[in-house]
Parts: C-alpha cells; sequence; structure tokens
C-alpha cells in the first residue's frame, strides 16, 4: 500500500512541475496556479474595480489575494481569512483564524466596521480524506457559511465567487444562491483541472437587506 502511494505522489509531483499554471506563477510571482483562475473570472466579469472593498475567505498561501488587492487599488481594501499562516501582502489584512468558528467570524466582522463588501471571494476547500461521501459534506458546508457571510455583508449589488465541489448538496445550495443574487453563473476556468470536481459560482447583484429583515 505504501508504495503504491509513493508512486502516486511521485506521478503527481511530476504533472504538478508540468503545470503551465504552476510554471507561469512561478515566472509571474503569483503564490499558486489558483491566480490564473480568478485573473480568467475578473477578464470575464470584471470582478473588481478601483477603490472596492474585498473580502478574501480561505486565502492562504496568498494567490487570490495578490490578483484582487492589485485590481482594487488605489483606494481599496482587502481583508483576508484563512486557518493557515499567509506571508504579509503589501494592502492586505490579514486575520488568521478557522471561518467555522464564531470567534473568527466576529474578529472578521470587527475589522470590517460598519463597511459594507463589495466583493467576497471564497477559494475554502476542506482537508481532503478522499472518501467522498465525508469529503463533499464538508466542502458544501464552507460553501453554505461563505454564502451566509456574502449576504450579511454585500452591499445592494455586491458580488460573490466561491469554488464549489459538484455533488450532493451543490444544486440546493445553488437554489438558495440564486435567490439571493440577480444572476448566478456556474463556469470551470481553464486553469481548473479538468479532473476536478470544482466549479466556481459567479454571483452577481446581491439582493440585500436591512439587519431588521
Amino acid at each position: 500500500m505504501a508504495k503504491a502511494k509513493n508512486s502516486s505522489s511521485r506521478r503527481w509531483l511530476r504533472q504538478h512541475e508540468r503545470d503551465p499554471y504552476v510554471q507561469a506563477s512561478r515566472r509571474e510571482g503569483y503564490r499558486s496556479r489558483a491566480s490564473y483562475k480568478l485573473l480568467e473570472l475578473d477578464r470575464a466579469y470584471r470582478l473588481f474595480r478601483p477603490g472596492q472593498t474585498v473580502v478574501d475567505l480561505g486565502a492562504t498561501p496568498g494567490g487570490w489575494s495578490q490578483v484582487a488587492v492589485q485590481k482594487i487599488a488605489p483606494g481599496g481594501r482587502l481583508f483576508a481569512c484563512d486557518l493557515l499562516p499567509m506571508a504579509d501582502i503589501p494592502g492586505v489584512t490579514f486575520l488568521q483564524g478557522d471561518f467555522t468558528e464564531t470567534e473568527a467570524l466576529s474578529v472578521l466582522l470587527d475589522a470590517l466596521g460598519d463597511a459594507r463588501v463589495d466583493v467576497v471571494i471564497s477559494d475554502m476547500a476542506p482537508n481532503m480524506s478522499g472518501m467522498r461521501g465525508v469529503d463533499q459534506p464538508r466542502a458544501i458546508y464552507l460553501v453554505e457559511l461563505a454564502l451566509e457571510f456574502a449576504a450579511r455583508v454585500l452591499k445592494p449589488g455586491g458580488i460573490f465567487v466561491a469554488k464549489v465541489f459538484q455533488g450532493e448538496g451543490s444544486d440546493q445550495l445553488l437554489g438558495v444562491a440564486r435567490k439571493q443574487f440577480t444572476r448566478v453563473l456556474v463556469r470551470k476556468p481553464d486553469a481548473s483541472r479538468q479532473e476536478s470536481r470544482e466549479v466556481y459560482w459567479v454571483a452577481s447583484g446581491h439582493r440585500a437587506t436591512t439587519p431588521s429583515e
């Protein structure tokens, strides 16, 4: 079993090293190949503008924050959150904490203060066990939390972008998102590995409500 696992790991590493997006990220200074997924979505849907306030959930190692903070300059503000530490990025306020816990959410909301957010982006994913019956509910739960957070902080007309693993629970949650936004598109960027079940929701036109509602 160990020999088979080692062989699989070596094969993955060879594929990873040959990946054109991995090679591009090293040339262009991005921290992960995931940067190109967000760059592609921004080119298609113009997610970011100078001066915006953005929240990046599941930010580490920082590939999405690097993209977003460049796009919202000058005058923009970016708040990033992750369970794992993240090396500093100029212009990014990083808050380390477990987004599934109330304490981390409270810290993030305190940092935002009274500011309403223009864009919430989430590349959150659970630690994968390899068992779909375990991994899929965990992944959907993270999307659900991100969607609830977006509903709480976004401005009217705001944008929500999230990674979603297609499978049990994803269609039901998509229905919830479509009630909260005027348009929700499901896209698989070219930079997303074809064998992966991941897609990205691009939700625009947030139907904001007042806190009393």
